[in-house]
């Protein structure tokens, strides 16, 4: 299975007033194996990026503005994803804008180029619902080391996702080990005759059938009275 966790700095917050794509990022898993197989692009927008944007992703324009507009990467871009799973955190900021360039090119949407997208978000406030799930927040909970991230970066923000949902799906993949385990373990069986053999009856001396009872006991106090062996012989007798 072929999985891309993509992520993408803007230069602010809103693609329908005239905020751009500057950069993305995407880092490809196989098979739960992250390959190497990368892919990072600059966009030069056309246009400066906001204070408050500016100072999340430290991009300047001066950076940019030599770099290829989104129409110059866009074939290589939508190649890269093409029939892949998406993973993005907050997937609707990433897509609007992704949206938004592919419609000034009068292309198709997003989603009709890979073969679907998964939000970390939406996983993340089902699984710590009540807690902070943004990236940083994530990483500090399953252990993801984060500390090169003094600023937000494509492909970096990529990289550390990709971290943090391959921890966050741990379960289902050792889940699928097992299984995967179980329908290769081939089993023989092999039939022995007991008939003769003289087994042994050990019984249990005093000291067990006392701790026996005594935690017997307990189990019954525990369950108000309840447990199915007492129930069983009240109505015997």
């Amino acid at each position: 299975m072929r999985q891309v966790f993509l992520d993408t700095e803007t230069t602010g917050l809103y693609p329908e007033q005239g905020d751009r794509l500057i950069e993305i990022g995407c880092v490809e898993l196989v098979n739960r194996k992250l390959t190497g197989n990368n892919l990072h692009l600059y966009v030069n927008p056309g246009r400066d990026s906001h204070e408050e944007a500016l100072r999340i992703h430290g991009i300047t324009t001066e950076f940019l503005r030599d770099k290829p507009k989104f129409s110059e990467i866009v074939e290589q871009l939508l190649s890269y994803v093409e029939d892949a799973e998406i993973i993005i955190h907050n997937a609707s900021f990433d897509l609007g804008f992704l949206n938004k360039e592919l419609e000034l090119l009068g292309r198709p949407r997003f989603k009709d180029y890979v073969s679907g997208v998964v939000d970390t978000l939406a996983m993340a406030k089902e699984m710590f619902p009540g807690k902070r799930n943004n990236l940083d927040a994530l990483c500090d909970r399953l252990e993801v080391d984060n500390s090169g991230r003094t600023l937000h970066g494509a492909l970096l923000d990529a990289e550390l996702l990709a971290d943090v949902y391959i921890n966050m799906t741990r379960g289902q993949d050792a889940l699928l080990m097992e299984t995967v385990a179980s329908e290769e373990k081939h089993v023989t069986s092999v039939s022995v005759d007991l008939s003769g053999v003289d087994l042994p009856v050990v019984m249990a001396n005093a000291q067990e059938l006392g701790l026996h009872e005594e935690v017997l006991g307990q189990l019954d106090k525990s369950s108000g009275g309840k447990t199915v062996w007492k129930m069983a012989l009240e109505n015997a007798v």
